[in-house]
């Protein structure tokens, strides 16, 4: 298995509105280093899983979106809780819209909380 991982970080500030979360139903702001891989079976005809160019430029583009953002205040986010793992998921699939039709593999998503801790979205 072929491999590219693009890595970026984002400031994001949320609060988890559930008694689940304690004291992070708190507004609260986080640094997330976000990997997204791209991974393939078989290289393409230029010898290549992605063109990294392309996969970084894509993956920034996703995540302007959310940087230095409160989750909270955005309309895509009302009323949902935003864990790492449910914003992993957003960011998947914002990836996979975006290189549906020059890309055939797979895609994963990572984001490192801190640095004992991280979750992500892989099919």
């Amino acid at each position: 298995m072929y491999f590219v991982k693009i890595r970026e970080s984002i400031m994001i500030a949320h609060s988890l509105k559930n008694p689940f979360f304690g004291p992070a139903q708190n507004v609260h702001g986080a640094t997330y280093v976000v990997d997204v891989s791209f991974k393939s079976e078989q290289l393409d005809e230029h010898n290549v899983v992605i063109d990294i160019g392309l996969a970084h430029e894509i993956v920034k583009e996703v995540l302007k979106k959310l940087d230095y953002q409160n989750l909270d205040d955005l309309e895509l986010f009302k009323g949902k809780l935003t864990t790492t793992e449910f914003v992993a998921r957003h960011i998947f699939e914002e990836v996979s819209a975006k290189v549906k039709n020059t890309f055939s593999g797979k895609i994963g998503v990572t984001i490192k909380e801190n640095p004992s801790a991280w979750a992500g979205f892989k099919p």
